[in-house]
């Protein structure tokens, strides 16, 4: 994932800050922040704002605390991950779980206009597995008709678009993740990209404890230590620019899995609707209903040494007992797909002869369960 060349480079550099001292909040981060924005600009349209933070759970609450969302609600996919809800709580508002289109895995204008209520503040868009939803302007629409924001949880989504569009133009702002499973990572962190002035200044008081000056202990907001090292601004910065390739590459072996999982019946992987394209952070394939997933997984790892990466998710989030008090209704689409599917492997240096034996495998396996 760091080649030699990068490494080296990283090394440097991180020789150059700690003999500078500014470890933080210094050149590189942002350097890293006008990077990131100009990876992730529309055709024709302005580098959107770029914060660098510590974390894409600090990403998003820091989103949701400029937004204001504190006593109100906010709608989540039931099939999301434990920070995009947590933050929400973090920032001071109520989580209300919304059901998923099954084509998709995200929300959809009928999911959310069925959660929404006088007391909604944001709607949560949840780039699953790196897809954008094509009916991401159909939820900004949506969600602008009704008063409340739409904030993009674009975790998964660095160089995914729809119709050229990257994550971050649908929304007032999107959070990303650095966490090292991801498609790019800076060991930690997160990054904000907003095209608003106003939520960016507020990110940048909110991310360095609430002060309103670097420089003086003037406190303006209730923030925390949300700053991102530098020499993890340098990390991100090098693994930014094998970005297209990285997502190249997971592209090609999407496309091998798709040729041979059509010829699987009943094996359904997520499809890529028309104007998307996906990074394919993850590889999503739904199984018939009654085949016993854990089987699947297990024959995979003991009878050819494939693992399966982790679901997306495997128990959705009105089903967690953290969550308990906001559990609401049943969310059928969601229970089920969260039951059925599973990720098979794929990351940015895979080779033909990795690709292969997953391949095999699934095949093997699925013809014999399904013949079981």
């Amino acid at each position: 994932m760091f080649p030699a060349a990068d490494r080296e480079e990283i090394a440097a550099a991180t020789a150059e800050i700690l003999a500078s001292g500014n470890l933080t909040l210094g050149p590189y981060t942002g350097r890293f922040e006008a990077a990131f924005a100009a990876a992730h600009c529309g055709p024709g349209g302005p580098a959107p704002r770029a914060i660098a933070v510590s974390s894409g759970t600090a990403a998003l609450e820091i989103i949701l605390r400029s937004i204001g969302v504190a006593g109100r609600e906010v709608v989540v996919p039931a099939n999301t991950f434990f920070a995009t809800a947590e933050a929400v709580l973090r920032a001071g508002g109520r989580p209300v779980f919304a059901d998923i289109d099954p084509v998709t895995f995200a929300l959809s204008p009928q999911t959310v206009a069925a959660a929404l209520t006088p007391l909604t503040a944001a709607v949560m868009l949840v780039h699953i597995g790196g897809l954008i939803t094509p009916a991401a302007a159909d939820l900004s629409r949506t969600c602008a008709a009704a008063g409340v924001a739409l904030v993009e949880d674009a975790a998964h989504a660095h160089g995914s678009s729809l119709h050229g569009q990257p994550p971050g133009a649908f929304g007032q702002a999107a959070g990303f993740s650095f966490f090292p499973t991801k498609v790019i990572t800076s060991g930690e962190g997160g990054m904000i990209l907003t095209p608003s002035q106003d939520l960016e200044q507020q990110a940048r008081i909110y991310r360095d404890q609430g002060k309103g000056t670097v420089s003086a202990n003037h406190h303006v907001l209730h923030g925390y230590a949300w700053r991102m090292p530098e020499l993890a601004a340098v990390t991100g910065l090098v693994h930014l620019r094998r970005l297209a390739d990285f997502v190249r590459r997971r592209r090609e072996v999407a496309a091998l899995y798709d040729a041979a999982l059509s010829g699987l019946d009943g094996l359904d992987p997520l499809g890529e609707p028309p104007g998307c394209r996906g990074n394919y952070y993850k590889y999503i394939a739904v199984l018939p209903p009654g085949t016993d997933r854990a089987a699947f997984r297990r024959r995979l790892a003991d009878e050819h040494e494939v693992r399966l990466a982790g679901e997306v998710y495997d128990l959705p989030l009105h089903r967690q007992p953290v969550f308990a008090e906001f559990a609401g209704p049943p969310l059928p689409v969601a229970e089920d797909l969260c039951a059925r599917h599973v990720c098979l492997p794929v990351h940015s240096d895979m080779t033909a002869d990795e690709t292969d034996q997953v391949v095999t495998a699934v095949s093997a396996v699925y013809g014999a369960l399904v013949a079981a």
